[in-house]
């Protein structure tokens, strides 16, 4: 459970360490400088690009989330199967050797040690 924390810690901290350094990098492009005005290098195009990225970068950020909760809460789809309640054991074995995953010698044997 320690390991899962840490890197609940880790992921957020890393993603923002990475786009703090990208806006750095391109915020005081040497090239630009002060003449290219408030578009900054990107010019109409960032206008167009930024809102979608900032609703794409939201949308990952959600589905991260949502992932992170179910992995660390252990609801995730990949959990072992369960059968509806009230199953017995000979229910199991009927259902195996139906399914061929057993044979008859083998269904009789499992089937005289749970005693019915």
């Amino acid at each position: 459970m320690g390991s899962r924390i840490a890197l609940l810690i880790a992921v957020p901290a890393t993603a923002l360490t990475t786009v703090s350094a990208v806006a750095q990098t391109y915020g005081n492009h040497p090239h630009t400088g002060d003449m290219m005005g408030h578009m900054g290098a990107w010019g109409w195009g960032g206008m167009i690009l930024g809102p979608i990225m900032m609703i794409v970068f939201i949308a990952v950020a959600v589905v991260v989330v949502v992932l992170l909760v179910r992995w660390l809460g252990g609801t995730g789809h990949g959990g072992a199967v369960h059968g509806p309640p009230g199953r017995t054991a000979l229910d199991i074995l009927k259902e195996r050797f139906a399914r061929g995953e057993i044979d008859k010698e083998e269904f009789e044997e499992r089937r005289r040690v749970l005693g019915e």
